[in-house]
């Protein structure tokens, strides 16, 4: 989600390829990946699917995702927010490039501390800024994985944040969107550097490309039934 991230399809993949064979090795051996509570604290609370909207279908296998599958919770969370669902599903799309799973979240994250985790790939660090006076204030990172609805709520009022920091007019070319969502990608520093004509880097400019690419599935699939 960060600019400093090694670019998403230039590393090598190696480490995904071992990753990918490591969490195979513990399924089959049937080790959950679920890291156990703290000793003295609760078990984490289940998931909360938006009030009054139906549960996406678990059917799929666990790698297969689709973002439109959650088109239902992007527009309740983005409208809480005030923030486009077209953009808060657009950049859905742009961050399944990997897969994800609980579990192999979970083993990817057991090899690489820092790894984002859920649906929206948000860091530790990102999402407890993110969720202080929200209603999810109570809730923890590592609940990302399994709460899919939390990944999207905590996307949403990111995106809230960044906007708030944007000044009412900037002098670079890019509209709105785009902003929010290199801000999203490289963090609210660099978003205010790019809205006053700095130029983003390689990796920042292809998520701009994605997320333009995105765009036209992104609107269909957030369209009111």
């Amino acid at each position: 989600m960060t600019e400093s991230r090694a670019p998403k399809y230039r590393r090598p993949l190696l480490v995904l390829v071992f990753a990918l064979v490591v969490y195979g090795v513990v399924r089959a051996a049937g080790v959950s990946q679920s890291d156990p509570p703290a000793h003295g604290k609760a078990s984490l609370p289940p998931m909360r699917p938006p009030v009054g909207l139906p549960a996406p279908s678990r059917s799929s296998a666990p790698f297969s995702y689709d973002p439109a599958d959650y088109a239902a919770s992007v527009r309740a969370r983005s409208r809480q927010a005030g923030v486009s669902a077209q953009l808060v599903m657009a950049i859905l799309y742009n961050e399944a490039y990997k897969p994800h799973d609980p579990s192999f979240e979970r083993s990817w994250q057991k090899y690489k501390p820092d790894a984002a985790f859920g649906i929206a790939n948000m860091h530790r660090a990102t999402f407890d800024e993110v969720k202080r006076g929200r209603d999810f204030a109570d809730r923890r990172w590592d609940q990302l994985p399994d709460d899919r609805d939390l990944a999207v709520e905590a996307e949403a009022w990111y995106l809230h944040a960044l906007a708030a920091q944007l000044p009412t007019q900037w002098t670079a070319h890019y509209p709105k969107n785009d902003l929010l969502a290199l801000g999203y990608n490289t963090g609210a520093g660099n978003m205010l550097a790019f809205a006053r004509g700095a130029t983003p880097g390689a990796q920042a400019r292809s998520y701009l490309e994605r997320l333009h690419g995105n765009w036209a599935k992104a609107g269909r699939a957030v369209e009111a039934p």
